[in-house]
């Protein structure tokens, strides 16, 4: 008798297979929040900087990046107010890069100088915020709190990578 039911086994063991497999391929969004890091900082003639900005969506969505301002300081030193309204949509668990200008304090000049003189690490930190829409969803404003370094970029004067 469990001869004849085998295949009617067998066929139910398969279904409930491929229901269990159908389950587990649900797309989850999640909203995670964005981190923003200077990629490139480069000197000006003028001494004002552009800095490369690099927006990462972690998320698991496309969100897009409205407005960032952050506070940024190198070394120890207060370099100024970093703002944009990029407008950019950056696609889930990826990363951009926006050019921001910025003229910074005197202090920071120097610092930033010492640094590319002596061929140092330079320190620096952004802290603020960043709001972003997630996709068909409601802006949201992230706190950025994010300390790293930059080297001098061999051959190129006046930048930091």
């Amino acid at each position: 008798m469990f001869h004849r039911l085998r295949p009617a086994l067998t066929v139910a063991l398969l279904a409930g297979i491929a229901v269990g497999l159908a389950a587990c391929s649900t797309n989850v969004k999640r909203v995670s929040p964005p981190a923003a890091s200077v990629q490139q900082l480069t000197v000006g003639a003028n001494g004002n900087w552009t800095l490369a900005l690099r927006l990462q969506n972690f998320s698991s969505m496309p969100m897009t990046f409205d407005s960032v301002d952050l506070q940024m300081q190198v070394g120890d030193q207060d370099a100024g107010k970093v703002s944009a309204r990029p407008a950019i949509s950056i696609g889930g668990v990826s990363a951009d890069v926006i050019n921001v200008e910025l003229q910074p304090t005197s202090a920071a000049r120097i610092v930033v100088a010492d640094a590319l003189a002596g061929n140092r690490t330079l320190a620096y930190s952004l802290k603020g915020t960043v709001a972003a829409t997630p996709q068909e969803k409601k802006q949201r404003s992230f706190d950025i709190d994010n300390r790293s370094t930059l080297n001098q970029a061999p051959g190129l004067p006046g930048v930091l990578r």
